[in-house]
């Protein structure tokens, strides 16, 4: 639909042009600096920086309802730019030129309800948001759409040239990266850090397949996140990990699609998101504060960060209930089929106590939670969901053992409606199942495999087995229907079928 077919007092927003006053706010000494260059941390005290727009009082002489109309309508258009994350271009990227954004597909990922059997299971109504139906098969393509855009705009002003993209990664992260890197060449390389033997083969396939420089390196991942630190601070290179503010803006859109697909009302509802290196909660709460402070949404819903026991660092801090006596302390990983989420130091943990406190100070009570799940949790869980229709990873196993936590805890209550993040597909982690079916999960992960869950295949024979077709040796059709009525036979003994004749 051309914008010209759109009601007039909506046309003149449809097509969003570059505003805003963007710069990088410095989340320790609140310093700001220009956006003009990549920062990763303050260049005065170190610390993690988060973008902020210091013009977003504009935002405000649009009224909370025709922003809906705007978002609404902003969908029917078949713009490329503002087809992903940029349909909410004034809130994630306002500054950046519609023909300066890349957009690979990313984004608007279906939110699913569970059946009422799984939901009956977990004792709440709930939807998963399918992340893994993102281009790369997982949420980071969101801040990665974001982060390249805006190399891809200093590449258009000519202040940046020849870029070398770097990433450490517990392999979703380097997937995605490896991807948007390689559609913007021969502008940009990429090079990914990977912890050896930590990350799935299918991972691993997906930024050797986008021709990504791939270095595997002993230990884990917060190893491999020294040392891409250590490159960008000593090396001109772009990081593009979490640390990288402009991936927690483009991760901002799980929050606006969320508010958008349940017509902005956020009043009893709960989002559910592992956390790893806690960008993507980081990102949730600061996008529902922006909505929350523009009117177009009146209610900020719960939010629930959930970690393995094998990797809690985010659930130990807030373990202590006096804010005063709080100190986060890095935690050493054990193994956890919540690969991504394997994290015992996240860079994005001074934006998650900074924009907890904003978020729960806005709405009055507190609104954001951590939970903690075992690795038997997760797994049986993810197992659970997808015997019921849905393609969660490991990591949205860990979403849905979480919320069924918080259930239980009185955090959540049955009269609420849950959003669960599947962050990725669930083909990325299928080892894990398979070591589940086969029985053989290492001791470490603390896992067994219930019964109820296994599956495997069967081979089923003939009683003749010298009769067999097979790759270019037919059987003849007298020999054919002997072996389909025999296997047949077998088949429907195995799924105790009746007879129709």
């Amino acid at each position: 639909m051309k914008p010209d077919n759109f009601p007039k007092e909506i046309q003149p927003f449809l097509v969003p042009s570059p505003c805003g006053d963007l710069c990088y706010r410095c989340l320790g000494c609140k310093g700001e600096f220009p956006i003009t260059k990549l920062l990763y941390v303050c260049p005065d005290c170190g610390e993690v920086l988060l973008i902020e727009d210091r013009d977003i009082q504009r935002l405000n002489k649009i009224s909370g309802t025709t922003w809906q109309q705007i978002f609404d309508y902003r969908r029917m258009l078949k713009i490329p730019a503002l087809k992903g994350i940029y349909r909410y271009h004034e809130f994630i990227g306002p500054n950046i030129p519609l023909e300066s954004i890349v957009y690979l597909g990313e984004g608007h990922t279906p939110i699913v309800e569970a059946n009422q059997r799984l939901q009956d299971l977990a004792g709440i109504r709930f939807f998963y948001k399918n992340d893994g139906q993102n281009p790369s098969a997982s949420f980071k393509d969101r801040g990665m759409a974001s982060a390249l855009s805006y190399i891809k705009y200093l590449i258009d002003q000519q202040l940046v040239s020849d870029i070398i993209a770097v990433c450490a990664s517990t392999g979703d992260t380097s997937a995605a990266a490896a991807l948007y890197a390689s559609y913007l060449q021969p502008h940009i390389k990429s090079a990914v850090l990977l912890p050896h033997n930590k990350v799935t083969p299918q991972q691993l396939s997906q930024p050797l397949g986008s021709g990504a420089s791939v270095f595997e390196i002993p230990g884990v991942f917060d190893d491999c996140m020294k040392i891409v630190e250590k490159l960008s601070e000593e090396y001109n290179v772009a990081l593009l990990n979490s640390k990288n503010a402009w991936r927690i803006l483009g991760q901002e859109s799980f929050s606006y699609e969320v508010a958008q697909d349940f017509e902005y009302e956020m009043h009893d509802k709960v989002i559910v998101v592992p956390i790893g290196n806690a960008g993507n909660i980081s990102a949730l709460m600061s996008g529902f504060i922006k909505f929350f402070n523009a009117g177009i949404i009146t209610d900020l819903p719960k939010i629930i960060g959930v970690q393995s026991e094998h990797a809690d660092p985010v659930f130990q801090y807030y373990l202590e209930p006096d804010r005063s006596k709080r100190q986060f302390k890095p935690v050493t990983v054990k193994s956890s089929v919540a690969q991504a989420a394997m994290i015992g130091n996240p860079v994005s943990m001074p934006r998650v106590i900074a924009l907890a406190d904003r978020y729960n100070t806005l709405a009055g009570e507190q609104r954001v939670f951590v939970t903690q799940v075992t690795e038997q949790a997760i797994m049986d869980w993810q197992l659970e969901a997808n015997r019921n229709g849905h393609i969660a990873c490991t990591q949205g196993g860990e979403s849905l053992a979480g919320l069924v936590e918080a259930l239980k805890q009185g955090i959540v209550t049955k009269t609420e409606t849950a959003i669960v993040d599947a962050t990725a597909h669930a083909m990325k982690f299928s080892g894990f199942q398979d070591l589940y079916f086969s029985e053989k999960i290492p001791e470490a992960f603390n896992i067994h495999s219930n019964q109820r869950f296994i599956n495997r295949p069967k081979l089923v024979m003939p009683k003749d087995k010298k009769n067999i077709p097979g790759q270019g040796t037919p059987l003849g059709r007298e020999d054919f229907n002997r072996f389909a009525e025999d296997v047949s036979k077998t088949i429907a003994q195995e799924l105790n079928l009746t007879t129709n004749l």
